[in-house]
């Protein structure tokens, strides 16, 4: 059970909405507000890039995020850093990359078609077809690889924060696979926080079993400890159940004191014995079917991969062979600097 860094517990008020970074910084730091920029592709957004996301933010007060119309890398093809400039001033920093997770890898895994990635990331099979995903004809960047997600306390900590329901809040509870977190997602969980004043709102995955039980195919395609990292990463979730049971039972409900619990427009499917999973807060009064809006599903964005398998194939070959180029650039200029260097000592 992990509880949301974003969580308020009041909601702000008007002036605080007028002008979001009033409330973000002290008396002494509102003489001079620190405005961070990122900028990236950020295509299929993930966990790593909410990582990269709440390290950029706990960098100042203001956060304003660029978002690029391609995916081309942050450095020219002669090798030239395009953030020089800024660095020249002394105004960049880096976030730290998040480890094992890349959209590269998201969409080998839909294009797979297995679940080795639900317990075994390090299958043999999984591994040679993203190794060729993400590899170009003359090489294997660094950048555009795979690599193994490794869940850790310390992963989790840094998207947590450990608040606890507050006297007056309401307890919302929502269950689902939350898979591919992706706007649907986000619409929804904003529409059930918006039900009241005071939401807490408390979100419970299911285990990749559960989740394939009633998908099928290679669902889900995030493991339960990247779908953990993504929906703890969404400011109107509160606190995540880890595993949580698929029927809603009366025990459930009593342990996190629920006030109501919420389901989207999308299928309920039964549960193992062909029970209805709600029909404990079906018969409490407690159940409500939220519309987002939004029809985006997961399986949505798996069919819109699928379908265009050869041009991410390509766009993924095509990103490796301009990294490699890249990558050949800098060494050539490593190499001139240091002949400039041996030549001013002679």
């Amino acid at each position: 059970m992990i509880k949301n860094g974003h969580h308020q517990t009041q909601k702000p008020g008007k002036d605080a909405e007028a002008n979001p970074v009033a409330t973000a910084c002290s008396p002494e730091k509102r003489r001079r507000i620190v405005r961070v920029w990122c900028d990236g592709c950020y295509d299929m957004v993930h966990y790593g890039h909410s990582n990269q996301l709440r390290q950029a933010k706990a960098m100042g007060d203001y956060l304003i995020v660029g978002v690029h119309t391609d995916d081309d890398i942050t450095l020219t093809v002669d090798g030239k850093d395009t953030y020089e400039e800024v660095k020249k001033s002394g105004r960049y920093r880096e976030c730290k990359r998040t480890q094992g997770v890349s959209t590269t890898d998201l969409v080998g895994r839909m294009l797979l078609m297995t679940k080795a990635h639900h317990s075994n990331i390090g299958s043999s099979d999984y591994q040679q077809h993203t190794d060729n995903f993400g590899r170009g004809p003359k090489g294997h960047s660094p950048w555009t690889g795979v690599s193994q997600f490794l869940q850790t306390s310390q992963k989790i900590i840094q998207f947590a924060s450990g608040k606890e329901p507050q006297p007056g809040d309401t307890i919302i509870y929502v269950a689902g696979a939350f898979d591919l977190f992706h706007i649907g997602h986000v619409d929804f969980l904003e529409a059930v926080y918006k039900l009241s004043d005071k939401p807490y709102v408390i979100v419970g995955l299911h285990f990749d079993q559960e989740v394939n039980r009633y998908k099928g195919k290679n669902y889900p395609i995030m493991n339960i400890h990247e779908r953990t990292l993504s929906v703890l990463a969404c400011r109107y979730v509160s606190e995540v159940v880890i595993g949580a049971p698929y029927a809603v039972t009366k025990d459930l409900l009593d342990h996190f004191k629920v006030d109501l619990v919420c389901h989207g427009k999308t299928e309920v499917f039964p549960d193992k014995d062909g029970s209805d999973p709600y029909a404990e807060p079906r018969r409490q009064g407690i159940l409500r079917t939220v519309d987002s809006g939004n029809s985006l599903t997961t399986d949505d964005i798996v069919q819109r991969i699928i379908k265009n398998r050869l041009l991410f194939e390509e766009r993924n070959q095509k990103k490796e062979a301009k990294e490699m180029a890249v990558i050949q650039a800098m060494k050539r200029r490593e190499e001139e600097k240091a002949k400039e260097r041996a030549q001013a000592v002679v």
